[in-house]
């Protein structure tokens, strides 16, 4: 037996604690019956323990059986533009030269098929046929702006190659019955335009949608703020500023995005900032603008330490707001003593917390200590000391060697320091002037940060207004924002959100909607496979379906004419047992579509 799998939720950042883990994954397993190759699914749920991560097969995924993977008529049911694409069941019987039987024109479908169909439930096609205008065009703005949706979520890629290259290898042209002579880069540039003036009314038609669908509560609403890069200049969008940079491109002009994600991670909305623009600066903006979108409630903000400014806190404790918010570190220092002898309760394997009242009762401080992070962060910082000594052992013997200019020298530590921030505390270092005008330099270590850095290791602090939550609640309330950590990580790597080649304000603004919206599709593809008890599993559903071709079969007759046929490839055993958890069926035969 032999499988493979693919992790469904990547690691976390250095500011979040080392305790998420991926969850749940669907492995592939293959094994031969009577000389027959099967394919199964195991749904392996990862369970961190003392030792380390241990995987556990939660389920086993059967093989089916075809007639559960039949019924073309069910999926072509109440999709006008497809439903004559699917042929009669009855038989055709013609003699057909098997020799001379070819293919031709093969296209990828399986993932844009998929694609479409979670479209279709979401009611994305019936808003944007409601609300792109239809003008003068030829071909309804509609299925442009599914066009692009669907290619940045199959196949990340320009305008200009989605045109040229993308389109016609694909079978979108067949499924929305859009020639690729009617798709150029002009009409998908004019797309955009048309699809960013709908964006607030985009937000609220998918996150109401997407509740009905999945019984999404939208109580705790997680919020983070990332950057995106530009390729060239950007010299027409005033909001192309040079900034921190996520991506370590300081070089490069960029814009700040933050997002509002539920707890599973579906997005209810995003803004666009200037690159420059402070983390902690976007805060009210934003809760005012989801208040006035979906208005006010009871929801909990969860937000991490960049945005936890007094001026937030005061703004969140207005109207009854209430909030779950990371800490800098530093804070840690007014409650050394409760570090120390405090009594903490444990909530899982390695993971402490305690909970502390603010001096004025209004608040609640979280303490939370975790042995992952504190082996992680001790291990961080015995590699930065080690570097600091070695370099203050290399100026040490250039000044005995040769006479260095002290001010010099001390630039020299300056940098050394600077590059090795973690552990620079810990250092006290001197330079001296020899009776010669040479350098001369001495450390020593301070014993009292070294105590203090052991004892702070692997702890970080949350703070809270919210009254009636155990510690093990808030704290996984808080370590929810890794989805939005996450949803970051696939609009850039998985859907093309970074670098930004368009350069004016409103082309920009409209690709980041396209890739906010192809992150819905990749979203909601994750919760129907949770539905179906698959785990949340979109990267793997796409690889998956990316198999499935579409092919025009030509059969030479006996009278000498050539009949052709338009198929789907079947899908294979393994993949079709997925299709049938999913409640999702794969066309068979396709009619000639005249584009």
């Amino acid at each position: 037996m032999r499988g493979t799998c693919v992790p469904l939720v990547g690691r976390c950042s250095e500011d979040r604690p080392a305790s998420v883990f991926v969850e749940m994954y669907l492995r592939r397993i293959t094994r031969k019956k009577s000389g027959v190759q099967h394919g199964y699914w195991a749904l392996v749920e990862s369970v961190r323990t003392a030792r380390g991560p241990r995987q556990r097969v939660v389920a086993y995924l059967g093989d089916v059986e075809e007639e559960h993977r039949l019924g073309v008529a069910r999926a072509a049911s109440g999709q006008p533009h497809q439903s004559e694409l699917f042929e009669p069941k009855e038989p055709e019987w013609v003699e057909v030269d098997a020799r001379r039987v070819y293919v031709e024109r093969a296209r990828s479908f399986g993932g844009h098929w998929l694609a479409l169909e979670t479209i279709k439930s979401l009611g994305l096609d019936t808003f944007l046929a409601e609300h792109l205008e239809e003008g003068r065009a030829e071909v309804g703005w509609d299925l442009i702006a599914q066009i692009l949706v669907v290619q940045r979520l199959v196949d990340p890629s320009s305008e200009l190659s989605i045109a040229e290259r993308s389109y016609e290898k694909s079978a979108l042209a067949d499924l929305l019955g859009v020639p690729p002579s009617k798709v150029n880069d002009d009409r998908l540039y004019r797309a955009l335009d048309r699809l960013l003036v709908h964006k607030g009314a985009l937000e609220k038609h998918l996150k109401t949608r997407a509740g009905e669908l999945f019984g999404l509560e939208y109580d705790l609403l997680l919020y983070d703020v990332t950057s995106t890069f530009f390729e060239g200049a950007a010299q027409g969008n005033p909001q192309a500023k040079r900034g921190y940079s996520r991506d370590q491109r300081p070089d490069c002009k960029q814009v700040t995005i933050a997002l509002v994600v539920s707890r599973e991670g579906f997005p209810l909305g995003y803004e666009v900032f200037d690159g420059n623009r402070a983390d902690s600066t976007t805060v009210e903006e934003i809760v005012e603008c989801i208040e006035e979108r979906y208005g006010k409630s009871g929801r909990v903000w969860a937000m991490d330490r960049g945005m936890a400014s007094e001026d937030n806190l005061a703004f969140l404790r207005q109207d009854d707001r209430r909030y779950i918010i990371g800490t800098p570190k530093s804070g840690l220092k007014a409650f050394e003593s409760k570090l120390l002898e405090g009594e903490w309760s444990q909530i899982r394997e390695g993971l402490e917390v305690q909970m502390c009242a603010s001096e004025d009762g209004t608040e609640t401080f979280i303490l939370c200590r975790s042995s992952d992070r504190r082996d992680k962060e001790r291990a961080i910082h015995e590699r930065f000391e080690r570097k600091i000594e070695a370099g203050l052992a290399k100026v040490q013997a250039s000044c005995l060697k040769r006479k260095l200019n002290p001010g010099r020298t001390e630039r020299r530590i300056g940098r050394l320091l600077g590059q090795n921030t973690r552990a620079e505390k810990l250092f006290e270092v001197d330079v001296n002037t020899r009776a010669d005008g040479g350098a001369e330099i001495s450390w020593h270590k301070r014993e009292e940060m070294r105590t203090w850095s052991e004892l702070s290791e692997g702890c970080y602090m949350l703070r809270t207004n919210i009254a009636g939550w155990s510690g093990e609640e808030l704290w996984k309330a808080y370590i929810q924002l890794t989805q939005a950590e996450s949803a970051f990580r696939i609009c850039k790597s998985e859907l093309g959100l970074r670098p930004v080649w368009h350069q004016k304000q409103e082309r920009v603004q409209a690709h980041i909607l396209v890739c906010f919206l192809a992150y819905v599709l990749w979203k909601a593809l994750g919760l129907m496979c949770v539905q179906a008890g698959l785990g949340d599993s979109s990267r793997k559903l796409l690889d998956e379906m990316a198999v499935i071709q579409m092919v025009d079969v030509v059969l030479p007759t006996r009278s000498g004419d050539e009949i052709r046929k338009r198929c789907v490839s079947l899908p294979e055993p393994h993949l079709a047992a997925l299709l049938d958890r999913l409640k999702l069926e794969l066309p068979r035969n396709l009619q000639q579509h005249k584009l």
